[in-house]
Protein backbone atom coordinates (compact mmCIF):
# COMPACT_ATOMS: atom_id res chain seq x y z
CA UNK A 1 0.00 0.00 0.00
CA UNK A 2 1.16 3.83 -0.25
CA UNK A 3 1.64 6.17 2.44
CA UNK A 4 -2.04 7.81 1.02
CA UNK A 5 -3.78 4.72 1.39
CA UNK A 6 -2.38 3.08 4.80
CA UNK A 7 -2.94 6.01 6.95
CA UNK A 8 -6.40 6.57 5.12
CA UNK A 9 -7.27 3.37 6.07
CA UNK A 10 -6.29 3.36 9.68
CA UNK A 11 -7.95 6.81 10.19
CA UNK A 12 -11.05 5.30 8.81
CA UNK A 13 -10.78 2.53 10.84
CA UNK A 14 -10.41 4.83 14.18
CA UNK A 15 -13.58 6.69 12.43
CA UNK A 16 -15.68 3.50 12.69
CA UNK A 17 -14.40 2.58 16.77
CA UNK A 18 -15.36 6.67 17.11
CA UNK A 19 -18.71 6.22 15.84
CA UNK A 20 -19.55 3.45 17.90
CA UNK A 21 -18.82 5.48 20.84
CA UNK A 22 -22.55 6.73 20.38
CA UNK A 23 -23.96 3.05 21.47
CA UNK A 24 -21.59 3.83 24.82
CA UNK A 25 -22.98 6.83 25.47
CA UNK A 26 -26.50 5.89 25.28
CA UNK A 27 -26.08 2.76 27.17
CA UNK A 28 -24.57 4.77 30.11
CA UNK A 29 -27.41 7.40 29.80
CA UNK A 30 -30.16 5.08 30.04
CA UNK A 31 -28.54 2.73 32.52
CA UNK A 32 -28.23 5.73 34.52
CA UNK A 33 -31.56 7.10 34.43
CA UNK A 34 -35.43 5.79 34.78
CA UNK A 35 -36.54 3.44 32.57
CA UNK A 36 -39.46 6.26 31.80
CA UNK A 37 -37.01 8.00 30.22
CA UNK A 38 -35.15 5.74 27.77
CA UNK A 39 -36.44 6.03 24.47
CA UNK A 40 -35.69 9.67 24.76
CA UNK A 41 -32.33 9.17 25.74
CA UNK A 42 -31.60 6.50 22.73
CA UNK A 43 -33.33 9.13 20.35
CA UNK A 44 -31.07 12.22 22.14
CA UNK A 45 -28.19 9.91 21.11
CA UNK A 46 -29.30 8.83 17.54
CA UNK A 47 -30.50 12.13 16.39
CA UNK A 48 -27.43 14.15 17.89
CA UNK A 49 -25.51 12.05 15.39
CA UNK A 50 -27.84 12.28 12.62
CA UNK A 51 -28.14 16.54 13.15
CA UNK A 52 -24.48 16.96 14.18
CA UNK A 53 -23.36 14.36 10.75
CA UNK A 54 -24.93 17.28 8.71
CA UNK A 55 -24.56 20.15 10.13
CA UNK A 56 -20.92 19.94 10.41
CA UNK A 57 -20.78 18.88 6.84
CA UNK A 58 -22.51 21.71 5.49
CA UNK A 59 -20.98 24.28 8.04
CA UNK A 60 -18.85 23.44 11.15
CA UNK A 61 -15.57 21.44 9.18
CA UNK A 62 -14.91 24.82 7.06
CA UNK A 63 -15.24 26.90 10.23
CA UNK A 64 -13.08 24.71 12.47
CA UNK A 65 -10.45 23.85 9.38
CA UNK A 66 -10.73 26.62 6.82
CA UNK A 67 -8.19 29.44 5.78
CA UNK A 68 -7.59 30.88 9.18
CA UNK A 69 -9.06 33.98 10.08
CA UNK A 70 -7.70 36.53 12.67
CA UNK A 71 -6.35 33.34 14.45
CA UNK A 72 -10.22 33.01 15.29
CA UNK A 73 -12.07 31.10 12.99
CA UNK A 74 -11.61 29.23 9.42
CA UNK A 75 -12.88 30.44 6.48
CA UNK A 76 -16.48 29.21 6.20
CA UNK A 77 -16.96 26.78 3.35
CA UNK A 78 -20.47 25.48 2.69
CA UNK A 79 -21.18 21.90 2.29
CA UNK A 80 -17.47 21.24 2.08
CA UNK A 81 -16.44 22.44 -1.39
CA UNK A 82 -13.18 23.70 -0.64
CA UNK A 83 -9.06 21.88 -0.42
CA UNK A 84 -7.41 22.07 2.75
CA UNK A 85 -3.75 21.15 1.70
CA UNK A 86 -3.24 24.08 3.88
CA UNK A 87 -2.99 21.34 6.65
CA UNK A 88 -0.10 19.44 5.39
CA UNK A 89 -2.32 16.04 6.25
CA UNK A 90 -1.23 12.56 4.58
CA UNK A 91 -4.99 11.72 4.65
CA UNK A 92 -7.59 13.01 2.29
CA UNK A 93 -10.14 16.14 3.10
CA UNK A 94 -12.89 13.76 2.81
CA UNK A 95 -11.16 11.19 5.63
CA UNK A 96 -10.47 13.97 7.29
CA UNK A 97 -14.09 15.50 7.52
CA UNK A 98 -15.51 12.15 8.38
CA UNK A 99 -13.04 11.72 11.39
CA UNK A 100 -14.07 15.10 12.86
CA UNK A 101 -17.46 14.38 12.06
CA UNK A 102 -17.71 11.84 14.69
CA UNK A 103 -15.68 14.20 17.68
CA UNK A 104 -18.16 16.68 16.87
CA UNK A 105 -20.77 14.30 17.69
CA UNK A 106 -19.13 13.74 20.63
CA UNK A 107 -19.46 16.97 21.88
CA UNK A 108 -22.77 17.26 21.55
CA UNK A 109 -23.73 14.07 22.67
CA UNK A 110 -22.29 14.82 26.47
CA UNK A 111 -24.61 17.60 27.04
CA UNK A 112 -27.58 15.05 26.69
CA UNK A 113 -26.37 13.55 29.92
CA UNK A 114 -26.73 16.35 32.17
CA UNK A 115 -30.17 17.73 31.05
CA UNK A 116 -31.43 14.17 30.51
CA UNK A 117 -35.11 13.65 31.91
CA UNK A 118 -36.74 16.78 31.93
CA UNK A 119 -35.43 18.36 28.57
CA UNK A 120 -37.71 19.07 25.64
CA UNK A 121 -36.62 16.77 22.48
CA UNK A 122 -37.49 19.47 20.28
CA UNK A 123 -35.06 22.32 22.19
CA UNK A 124 -32.15 19.43 22.31
CA UNK A 125 -32.44 19.50 18.38
CA UNK A 126 -31.42 23.00 18.48
CA UNK A 127 -28.97 22.79 20.85
CA UNK A 128 -26.99 19.70 18.57
CA UNK A 129 -27.82 22.31 15.69
CA UNK A 130 -25.27 25.14 17.60
CA UNK A 131 -22.94 23.15 19.08
CA UNK A 132 -21.94 20.93 15.75
CA UNK A 133 -22.46 24.23 13.35
CA UNK A 134 -20.65 27.58 15.60
CA UNK A 135 -19.41 26.44 19.56
CA UNK A 136 -17.35 23.01 19.15
CA UNK A 137 -15.76 24.21 15.35
CA UNK A 138 -14.53 27.94 16.44
CA UNK A 139 -12.79 26.66 19.35
CA UNK A 140 -11.76 23.89 17.81
CA UNK A 141 -9.94 26.04 15.64
CA UNK A 142 -8.13 27.75 18.05
CA UNK A 143 -6.38 24.52 18.71
CA UNK A 144 -6.58 22.28 15.69
CA UNK A 145 -7.23 24.57 12.90
CA UNK A 146 -4.18 26.89 12.96
CA UNK A 147 -5.68 29.78 15.73
CA UNK A 148 -4.25 31.31 17.95
CA UNK A 149 -3.63 28.74 20.52
CA UNK A 150 -1.58 26.85 18.34
CA UNK A 151 0.47 29.83 17.48
CA UNK A 152 1.30 31.36 20.99
CA UNK A 153 5.29 31.14 21.70
CA UNK A 154 4.53 27.59 23.44
CA UNK A 155 1.33 26.24 21.74
CA UNK A 156 -1.23 25.00 23.36
CA UNK A 157 -0.96 20.95 23.69
CA UNK A 158 -4.64 18.80 23.39
CA UNK A 159 -3.81 15.65 20.79
CA UNK A 160 -6.88 14.44 20.86
CA UNK A 161 -9.85 16.64 22.46
CA UNK A 162 -9.52 16.67 26.55
CA UNK A 163 -10.68 19.84 26.71
CA UNK A 164 -11.21 20.27 22.78
CA UNK A 165 -14.15 17.81 22.88
CA UNK A 166 -14.98 16.52 26.27
CA UNK A 167 -14.88 19.75 28.41
CA UNK A 168 -16.39 22.17 25.26
CA UNK A 169 -19.64 19.38 25.66
CA UNK A 170 -19.73 19.33 29.64
CA UNK A 171 -19.18 23.52 30.34
CA UNK A 172 -22.24 23.58 27.40
CA UNK A 173 -23.58 20.91 29.69
CA UNK A 174 -23.37 22.83 32.80
CA UNK A 175 -24.73 25.94 31.59
CA UNK A 176 -28.07 24.12 30.72
CA UNK A 177 -27.92 22.02 33.52
CA UNK A 178 -28.49 25.58 35.56
CA UNK A 179 -31.07 27.05 33.37
CA UNK A 180 -32.83 23.76 32.97
CA UNK A 181 -33.07 23.11 36.61
CA UNK A 182 -33.06 20.20 38.30
CA UNK A 183 -35.54 16.93 38.22
CA UNK A 184 -38.45 17.21 40.20
CA UNK A 185 -37.58 15.77 43.72
CA UNK A 186 -34.03 15.99 43.61
CA UNK A 187 -33.13 18.55 45.97
CA UNK A 188 -35.61 19.47 49.25
CA UNK A 189 -33.81 19.86 52.68
CA UNK A 190 -32.06 17.20 51.46
CA UNK A 191 -30.08 16.17 48.10
CA UNK A 192 -31.95 12.95 47.14
CA UNK A 193 -30.24 10.30 44.93
CA UNK A 194 -32.57 8.88 42.03
CA UNK A 195 -30.89 5.93 41.24
CA UNK A 196 -30.59 4.51 37.19
CA UNK A 197 -32.96 1.70 36.14
CA UNK A 198 -30.05 -0.67 35.15
CA UNK A 199 -26.37 -0.61 35.86
CA UNK A 200 -25.63 -3.36 33.46
CA UNK A 201 -26.38 -0.91 30.83
CA UNK A 202 -24.19 1.27 32.26
CA UNK A 203 -21.58 -0.84 32.51
CA UNK A 204 -21.53 -2.40 28.98
CA UNK A 205 -21.87 1.30 27.90
CA UNK A 206 -18.86 1.72 29.55
CA UNK A 207 -16.78 -0.58 28.00
CA UNK A 208 -17.51 0.30 24.82
CA UNK A 209 -16.50 3.30 25.41
CA UNK A 210 -13.22 2.07 26.39
CA UNK A 211 -12.65 0.11 23.09
CA UNK A 212 -14.35 3.09 20.90
CA UNK A 213 -11.56 5.44 22.87
CA UNK A 214 -8.49 3.37 21.07
CA UNK A 215 -9.96 5.07 18.09
CA UNK A 216 -10.42 8.43 19.63
CA UNK A 217 -6.82 8.78 20.79
CA UNK A 218 -5.12 6.44 18.10
CA UNK A 219 -7.04 7.96 15.06
CA UNK A 220 -5.85 11.06 15.75
CA UNK A 221 -2.23 10.57 15.02
CA UNK A 222 -3.64 10.89 11.87
CA UNK A 223 -0.90 8.42 9.92
CA UNK A 224 0.09 5.19 10.62
CA UNK A 225 2.71 4.55 7.87
CA UNK A 226 6.74 3.93 8.69
CA UNK A 227 8.12 3.20 12.56
CA UNK A 228 7.38 6.41 14.06
CA UNK A 229 3.70 7.01 13.84
CA UNK A 230 3.63 2.63 14.36
CA UNK A 231 5.24 3.43 17.78
CA UNK A 232 3.57 6.92 18.75
CA UNK A 233 0.21 4.62 17.90
CA UNK A 234 1.40 1.98 20.24
CA UNK A 235 2.68 4.45 22.94
CA UNK A 236 -0.74 6.25 22.74
CA UNK A 237 -2.96 2.85 23.19
CA UNK A 238 -0.63 2.05 25.87
CA UNK A 239 -1.16 5.53 27.75
CA UNK A 240 -4.90 5.41 27.14
CA UNK A 241 -5.63 1.88 28.70
CA UNK A 242 -3.51 2.43 31.64
CA UNK A 243 -4.80 5.60 32.40
CA UNK A 244 -7.98 4.21 32.60
CA UNK A 245 -7.57 1.07 34.25
CA UNK A 246 -6.13 3.44 37.57
CA UNK A 247 -9.03 6.29 37.13
CA UNK A 248 -11.66 3.05 37.50
CA UNK A 249 -9.50 1.59 40.56
CA UNK A 250 -8.51 4.76 42.44
CA UNK A 251 -12.37 5.43 42.83
CA UNK A 252 -13.28 1.78 43.27
CA UNK A 253 -10.77 1.96 46.12
CA UNK A 254 -11.50 5.61 46.77
CA UNK A 255 -15.52 4.88 47.26
CA UNK A 256 -14.81 1.68 49.04
CA UNK A 257 -12.92 3.70 51.69
CA UNK A 258 -15.29 6.73 51.91
CA UNK A 259 -18.45 4.64 51.41
CA UNK A 260 -17.48 1.58 53.06
CA UNK A 261 -18.55 -0.03 50.19
CA UNK A 262 -17.32 -0.09 46.41
CA UNK A 263 -19.53 1.22 44.39
CA UNK A 264 -20.18 0.20 40.66
CA UNK A 265 -21.40 3.67 39.35
CA UNK A 266 -18.93 5.81 40.32
CA UNK A 267 -16.10 3.26 39.32
CA UNK A 268 -17.41 3.17 35.79
CA UNK A 269 -17.32 6.82 35.72
CA UNK A 270 -13.83 6.60 37.22
CA UNK A 271 -12.47 4.86 34.27
CA UNK A 272 -13.96 7.52 31.52
CA UNK A 273 -12.19 9.98 34.01
CA UNK A 274 -9.27 8.50 33.24
CA UNK A 275 -9.79 8.13 29.54
CA UNK A 276 -10.78 12.14 29.42
CA UNK A 277 -8.14 12.71 31.12
CA UNK A 278 -5.29 11.24 29.28
CA UNK A 279 -6.84 12.32 25.75
CA UNK A 280 -4.57 15.28 26.12
CA UNK A 281 -1.29 14.27 26.45
CA UNK A 282 -1.66 10.47 25.45
CA UNK A 283 1.05 11.06 22.90
CA UNK A 284 3.93 12.68 24.97
CA UNK A 285 2.97 11.02 28.50
CA UNK A 286 4.80 8.16 29.64
CA UNK A 287 3.14 5.29 30.65
CA UNK A 288 3.93 6.17 34.98
CA UNK A 289 2.78 9.85 33.89
CA UNK A 290 -0.51 8.15 32.21
CA UNK A 291 -1.36 5.99 35.22
CA UNK A 292 -0.49 8.93 37.50
CA UNK A 293 -2.56 11.12 35.50
CA UNK A 294 -5.86 8.46 35.58
CA UNK A 295 -5.77 7.61 39.02
CA UNK A 296 -5.31 11.53 40.09
CA UNK A 297 -8.50 11.93 37.58
CA UNK A 298 -10.62 9.17 39.22
CA UNK A 299 -10.24 10.40 42.97
CA UNK A 300 -10.58 14.13 41.96
CA UNK A 301 -13.89 12.86 39.94
CA UNK A 302 -15.35 11.62 42.96
CA UNK A 303 -15.40 15.23 45.35
CA UNK A 304 -16.55 16.90 41.79
CA UNK A 305 -19.28 15.15 41.64
CA UNK A 306 -20.27 15.57 45.50
CA UNK A 307 -19.49 19.17 44.82
CA UNK A 308 -21.39 19.74 42.08
CA UNK A 309 -24.97 17.57 43.49
CA UNK A 310 -24.73 18.62 46.98
CA UNK A 311 -22.81 21.61 47.03
CA UNK A 312 -23.78 23.47 43.86
CA UNK A 313 -27.18 21.24 43.88
CA UNK A 314 -26.85 21.26 40.47
CA UNK A 315 -28.71 17.94 39.02
CA UNK A 316 -26.43 15.97 36.26
CA UNK A 317 -27.84 12.48 36.21
CA UNK A 318 -24.76 11.07 34.62
CA UNK A 319 -21.94 12.45 36.11
CA UNK A 320 -20.78 14.54 32.81
CA UNK A 321 -19.89 17.73 34.00
CA UNK A 322 -17.46 15.90 36.44
CA UNK A 323 -16.52 13.36 33.85
CA UNK A 324 -15.53 15.10 30.78
CA UNK A 325 -15.52 19.07 31.74
CA UNK A 326 -13.37 18.51 35.16
CA UNK A 327 -11.46 15.33 34.37
CA UNK A 328 -10.81 17.08 30.94
CA UNK A 329 -9.86 20.36 32.58
CA UNK A 330 -7.50 18.42 34.76
CA UNK A 331 -5.70 16.11 32.09
CA UNK A 332 -5.37 19.24 29.78
CA UNK A 333 -3.10 20.95 32.75
CA UNK A 334 -0.80 18.07 33.53
CA UNK A 335 0.53 18.10 29.86
CA UNK A 336 2.23 21.63 31.45
CA UNK A 337 3.14 18.78 34.71
CA UNK A 338 3.93 15.48 32.84
CA UNK A 339 4.68 16.00 29.12
CA UNK A 340 7.78 13.94 28.39
CA UNK A 341 8.97 16.72 26.52
CA UNK A 342 8.12 20.14 28.01
CA UNK A 343 6.78 19.44 31.04
CA UNK A 344 7.78 20.85 34.52
CA UNK A 345 8.15 17.77 35.95
CA UNK A 346 10.50 16.73 33.21
CA UNK A 347 12.98 20.14 33.49
CA UNK A 348 10.78 22.20 30.65
CA UNK A 349 10.25 25.15 33.15
CA UNK A 350 6.82 26.46 33.06
CA UNK A 351 6.11 27.51 30.24
CA UNK A 352 3.62 24.73 28.91
CA UNK A 353 1.72 24.50 31.59
CA UNK A 354 0.72 28.21 31.62
CA UNK A 355 0.31 27.89 28.32
CA UNK A 356 -2.46 24.83 28.89
CA UNK A 357 -3.54 27.14 32.00
CA UNK A 358 -4.98 29.98 29.21
CA UNK A 359 -6.04 27.47 26.93
CA UNK A 360 -8.37 25.52 29.41
CA UNK A 361 -10.01 29.01 30.96
CA UNK A 362 -10.34 30.11 27.16
CA UNK A 363 -12.12 27.41 25.96
CA UNK A 364 -13.96 26.33 29.48
CA UNK A 365 -15.59 30.62 29.36
CA UNK A 366 -15.86 30.17 25.24
CA UNK A 367 -18.12 27.38 26.03
CA UNK A 368 -19.88 28.32 29.08
CA UNK A 369 -20.81 31.63 28.09
CA UNK A 370 -22.01 30.59 24.44
CA UNK A 371 -24.06 27.76 26.18
CA UNK A 372 -25.42 29.60 28.57
CA UNK A 373 -26.60 32.68 26.00
CA UNK A 374 -28.08 29.09 23.93
CA UNK A 375 -30.29 28.36 26.70
CA UNK A 376 -30.78 31.49 28.08
CA UNK A 377 -32.50 32.28 24.45
CA UNK A 378 -34.33 28.71 23.86
CA UNK A 379 -36.18 28.81 27.51
CA UNK A 380 -37.46 32.70 26.61
CA UNK A 381 -38.54 31.44 23.16
CA UNK A 382 -40.01 27.65 22.11
CA UNK A 383 -39.04 26.77 26.15
CA UNK A 384 -36.17 23.84 27.46
CA UNK A 385 -38.40 22.25 30.11
CA UNK A 386 -41.45 19.68 29.96
CA UNK A 387 -44.47 19.97 32.15
CA UNK A 388 -44.11 18.69 35.67
CA UNK A 389 -47.18 16.28 34.80
CA UNK A 390 -45.08 15.35 31.64
CA UNK A 391 -41.78 14.81 33.56
CA UNK A 392 -43.67 12.83 36.05
CA UNK A 393 -44.90 10.72 33.54
CA UNK A 394 -41.53 9.84 31.85
CA UNK A 395 -40.20 11.82 28.53
CA UNK A 396 -40.92 8.24 26.80
CA UNK A 397 -44.84 8.60 27.00
CA UNK A 398 -44.93 12.15 26.88
CA UNK A 399 -42.14 13.17 24.38
CA UNK A 400 -42.69 10.27 21.93
CA UNK A 401 -45.79 8.11 22.74
CA UNK A 402 -43.72 5.10 23.20
CA UNK A 403 -41.93 3.14 25.86
CA UNK A 404 -38.75 1.39 26.10
CA UNK A 405 -39.89 -1.85 27.82
CA UNK A 406 -42.96 -3.30 26.04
Amino acid sequence: MDIITTDTLWVIIATILVMLMQAGFSLVEVGYTRAKNAVNIVMKNFVDFSVGSLIFWFVGFGLMFGTDISSLLGTPDFFFTHSYGHLGLSISDSTMLIFQTVFAATAATIVSGAIAERTKFSTYIIITVVITAVIYPISGHWVWGGGWLSTLETPFHDFAGSSVVHSVGAWVALAGAIIVGPRIGKYGKQVNAIPGHNLMYGGLGVLILWFGWFGFNGGSQLAATGSDNALAISTILINTNLSASAGALSVLFLTWFKYGKPGLSLTLNGALGGLVAVTAGCDIFTPLGSVITGALAGIILVYAVDFIDKKLRIDDPVGAISVHGVCGAFGTLMVGLLASEGGLFYGGGGALLMTQFIGVMSIGAWAFSTGYLLFTVLKKTMGVRVSAEEEKAGLDISEHGESIYN
